[in-house]
């Protein structure tokens, strides 16, 4: 098993990242490295739990992906979003790091999308 995380604090309130969420063919908008077909809902291939996060099990060969993307509320206003990854089958050291290479880079582009929406929106 192979396991990292990684996090970014936004100045927006949960609703808006939460709404990126729910935007599945957005998702490319802040994670190039992603492609989903289907609703984002519960009974489609993810699992979720609404305005909290979701996670995702994506499967490469034997190799499973446990992605989760949470959410928590800030005490002083704001929203802090994570990404915790758990790799497990047998290229789960090589890959785990491949994968989340991006992790800094598809946090603060969804960062930045959640903020100007919230800017638009005031």
């Amino acid at each position: 098993m192979w396991t990292a995380t990684a996090s970014i604090a936004a100045t927006d309130p949960s609703q808006a990242c939460w709404r990126l969420f729910e935007d599945v063919a957005g998702w490319t908008n802040w994670n190039a490295g992603i492609a989903l077909h289907g609703p984002f809902a519960a009974g489609s291939t993810l699992d979720m739990r609404p305005d909290a996060g979701v996670v995702d099990e994506p499967l490469l060969g034997g190799t499973c992906f446990r992605v989760s993307h949470e959410l928590q509320p800030l005490p002083a206003g704001g929203t802090r979003v994570t990404y915790a990854i758990q790799v497990d089958g047998p290229d789960a050291e090589t890959l785990g790091p491949l994968v989340t290479a991006d992790f800094p880079e598809v946090l603060a582009a969804l960062k930045a999308l959640a903020e100007r929406a919230c800017e638009g929106a005031s």
